[in-house]
This record gives structure tokens, sequence and C-alpha cells, in this order.
């Protein structure tokens, strides 16, 4: 029998048909053990040091006095400390909530209450068809930007630069740019640490010079693909996600350029980065030879050498300096790192666009003000929930608290085979080992959960609320046209209205007269 356990880190994973074996590995790298058993071995060691030299050499024992005063202490600011991480992920699952009660309350608003057609200019040449499609293109238009925003939201979230994405490049690719102010701060370009001044990697869409363009091709000979979206250098030279894998020698490529991507000017990463993630439950878009460069919708950085003790150790200093590190830690240091190159704020601009589409509305008098009401009111519960997510991203655990905790649990765990010795004597060790992984097991999982919106095996599942919840609800509300209530009111199967014990249909109850449909009401 198949325990709960096995689907607790994700139940909505891809992987979760695998067999019982891959779910249960899957499980225990969840867990706290497999980011702290370098600190285990390392206080199983000491402990073992300090009962040898106890029972053979000198009896190093003292009153464990200090004991229970910072053991104490310790275990409620430790508390403290977890609580207030799982506020941070419980936050961020309120708001990506919030995100998703948006998309419906807009797309539905949108779908249904807007009209079929919209009124016309008297020296409108147009015929009533060419009006009805113009609204529907406009309606599913706008439908997909809804969609664009939670995406756009996802990657944000992660580091992830530029709309060259198989689940995002195709809803917004042909919007043209604002000029936003910054956003949250980019990773910075670890390959290049001269100074030198860096621009940001999106120029504006609309180039006058680009409008021209039908085609572009450039030949690229040894090309370095950097690993964190860094300011390009060339118009060939693009921005990676924070998460992506290792940088890629090329050797001369030849990449096409589509001419809405060269309208829009937005960087792209070379065509060999196409390789989808099998974890992703999107499966991309038409695949035409113009969508051959797009990225994977999710890139989990992949598990190295570097991510094992003692190696771990080396990989800030290396990712500092600029050396490419591979590996999930290398990879959360580049996304933490900042510079003063700027994340172009994507979602804020597609709410600009949808709340231009709201305003077109009013301008045309199409919708009256209480359903224009309501569309901007749902506009602003996914601007809310945005700005929310930018705030748990861009405010971390203060410094000196995380230095201070960390400090006083090595102290506590250095000091605590030498209290215990005289009572346990050989047993110190494990006992070491135990109440050390209680501490530090609480400490490394209010580090991982602070931060929801990775790759981590706790995070939340971004793509499981943008690709199976939001997309999936957006396109089954635009399967079908808005239903009249006479279709559906009226139908002949509607035949228990006023009662579960007799039935009539609404043409017999029509026939039957007001007073009988009162009577049947007023029947308790």
């Amino acid at each position: 029998m198949e325990t709960s356990f096995m689907y607790s880190v994700d139940p909505f994973s891809p992987g979760r048909s695998g067999n019982g074996l891959s779910r249960f590995v899957s499980a225990v790298l969840a867990t706290a053990v497999i980011r702290c058993w370098p600190l285990l071995l390392f206080f199983s060691a000491w402990a073992t040091a300090v009962s040898l030299i106890s029972h053979n050499v000198y009896n190093l024992a003292i009153q464990p006095t200090l004991l229970t005063v910072i053991g104490t202490v310790l275990g409620f600011v430790i508390s403290y400390r977890t609580t207030a991480s799982f506020e941070r992920y419980n936050e961020g699952r309120r708001l990506w909530s919030q995100i998703i009660l948006g998309s419906r309350t807009l797309a539905r608003t949108i779908w249904f209450h807007v009209p079929e057609t919209m009124p016309s200019a008297k020296d409108d040449p147009s015929t009533l068809e060419q009006r009805k499609a113009r609204v529907l293109i406009e309606k599913k238009t706008v439908i997909n930007l809804i969609e664009a925003f939670a995406v756009a939201v996802k990657h944000y979230l992660r580091g992830e630069e530029g709309v060259y994405y198989v689940d995002l490049y195709h809803l917004v690719k042909f919007l043209p740019s604002y000029a936003l102010p910054a956003g949250l701060p980019s990773v910075v370009d670890v390959t290049s640490m001269d100074g030198l001044s860096t621009r940001s990697p999106l120029r504006a869409r609309g180039d006058s010079t680009a409008a021209d363009l039908t085609s572009l091709r450039e030949e690229v000979t040894s090309l370095d693909m950097p690993a964190s979206p860094i300011a390009p250098t060339s118009p060939s030279q693009l921005p990676f996600p924070a998460t992506a894998t290792s940088p890629r020698k090329v050797s001369h490529v030849k990449v096409d350029i589509p001419p809405r991507a060269s309208m829009n000017g937005r960087g792209r990463p070379h065509d060999k980065e196409k390789q989808a993630d099998k974890g992703s439950t999107y499966s991309g878009i038409s695949g035409t030879q113009e969508d051959n460069f797009l990225l994977p919708a999710r890139m989990p950085p992949k598990y190295h050498l570097f991510d094992l003790f003692p190696f771990s150790l080396l990989v800030h200093a290396l990712t500092k300096r600029g050396k490419d590190v591979k590996g999930r830690k290398a990879a959360r240091i580049r996304a933490k790192l900042r510079s003063k190159t700027v994340t172009h704020n994507l979602p804020l601009e597609i709410s600009l666009y949808l709340s231009s589409y709201i305003a077109a509305l009013q301008d045309r008098g199409a919708v009256p003000p209480p359903t224009a009401t309501n569309l901007l009111n749902a506009l602003n519960q996914l601007v809310d929930a945005l700005t929310g997510l930018e705030r748990i991203l861009t405010t971390p655990i203060p410094f000196s608290y995380r230095v201070q905790l960390w400090s006083v649990t090595v102290l506590y765990c250095l000091l605590l085979p030498f209290q215990i010795w005289s009572a346990m004597k050989w047993l110190t060790i494990p006992a070491t080992c135990l109440l050390s992984f209680i501490f530090f097991g609480f400490l490394v999982a209010g580090e991982e959960i602070e931060n929801p919106f990775g790759y981590d095996k706790n995070d939340l599942n971004l793509d499981h609320f943008t690709h199976n919840i939001i997309r999936n609800e957006l396109r089954a509300i635009t399967a079908l046209p808005a239903p009249h209530v006479e279709s559906w009111a009226f139908s002949q199967f509607n035949d228990q209205i006023f009662s579960t014990e007799e039935r009539a249909a609404p043409d017999e109850w029509m026939q039957r007269g007001l007073g009988r449909i009162q009577t049947a009401l007023a029947t308790i």
C-alpha cells in the first residue's frame, strides 16, 4: 500500500507517476538531512574526538549548567526563525491563489460581460460579422495576456530574464515596450568582473530601424554563451536565466531571428538551449522553425560535484570571482547576486496593456460602470499579488540575525559533548549528532522555504499554477461562446425546477401560468 509521505513533497509534480522507489528517493532528497549532513558528520567527529580524549587522556567534562539555559533560549529562537520562514512560504502561496482568483475573475468578466459587438461609428464600413470577429480577437488576445501575466510572474520570481520561453514568447512577442523604472535587481554578470558598466539586457521594442526588417541572419563564430542573464555585448550575445545550466562553447552557429522578434527587440538565447526539461508540464507551442530558439518552461539546475561537501565550501568564492561553477548551490548564489543591471518587470508591463483594454472599453461605452469596476478590481488583484511577491523576494532575513543564530547554534553544539560526557559516556556521540540534526535541520529548512519560488524540492510548484490551473481554465473559458440563458435555463432536461418529486419541463411550466409557479414556490 502506498503511503502518503511519497506524495508529500509535491503532489502535482510531473514525476508523481513514478514507482515507489523513485518517490521515496524524492521524499528523502526533500528532507533537511540532505542539506545539513556535512554538519552532522563534523559534529559527530567532534563528539568522537572529545569522547576519546576524555576516556583515554584527560576528562574534559564540564558542568552542564549552560546546557539548559542556552538550549531553552536557542530552541525558542530557532522556532521563531522557522515560523518566520513558513509565514513567507504561506504568504507566497496565498498571493499565488490571489493571482489565480484574479485571472479567473478577469477572464470570466471579459468573456461573458463584454458584448459581442462594439458601437460602430457612422463612417465605419465594416460589416456586423467583421465587428464580431474583431471583438473576439480582442477578447482572446486579452485573455492570453492574463495567462502571460501569470507565466511572466513565474519567470520573474525565478530570476529568468527575457521572454524567450515556450510558455511565454508567443503570448507577448507582439507587444510594444514600455520604458518602466527598475524592477528587481538583476543577476550580476559573473563572467566579467572588470568593473565595466552594464546596460539592460532588453533594448526598446518597436525600434524604427528594426521595423523595416523582414528577416535577419547572424553568423556567430566561437561564441561563449553565459550562464547568467547579462547585458549583451552584441545583438547576438543574449542573456540566460540565473538557473540555466553551464555555458556552452558554440562554434559556427547560425541563428534565425524571426521578423516579429526583431521588431520587438527582445534579446533571445541560442536555439541549442531548446532541450526541454522532462519535468516541465508545458509541452510548448507549435513546432515551427520560428520557435526553435525558445527555452523550456522550467530549467532547474542539476546536481553536481560542487553540491557535495567539502567542494561546496568553494562555490561562493569561485562564483564571485566569475568562475563558471555548476550545480544547484552555484545557481542559487548567482540568483542572489546583484548588479547595476535591472530586471525587466514584464508582469507590470502586461498589466498596463490589460488596463489599456479596460480603458478602451470605457471610451467606447461598451460596458456599464459596474462591469468596468469589476474588471479594474480584478486587475488590481493581480498587481497587488505581484507587489506582495516582490516584497517576499526582496526582503531577506536580516544578515545580523542569521549570523547570530548560526553562531550560537554552532557554539552550543561544540560545547555539547563536554557537558553530557559525564552522564552519557559513549552515548555522547549519537546524542550530539541527534541534537545537531534537530537544531541545524530547522535552520536549513527555514532557509530553504524563505524563498519558495525556485526549484528546490520544497518550493511552490509555480508551473502547476500557471499551466495546469490558469492556462487550462482560461482555455476552457474561451473554448465556447458565452451561452445565452435560454439555451440552458429552458432546456428540456431542466425538469425538476421547483420540486424534486414532480418532473415538468420549463415549457410546461410556462403553459401552467404564473399562479401555478408561485404556488409551487410556496410549497415546502
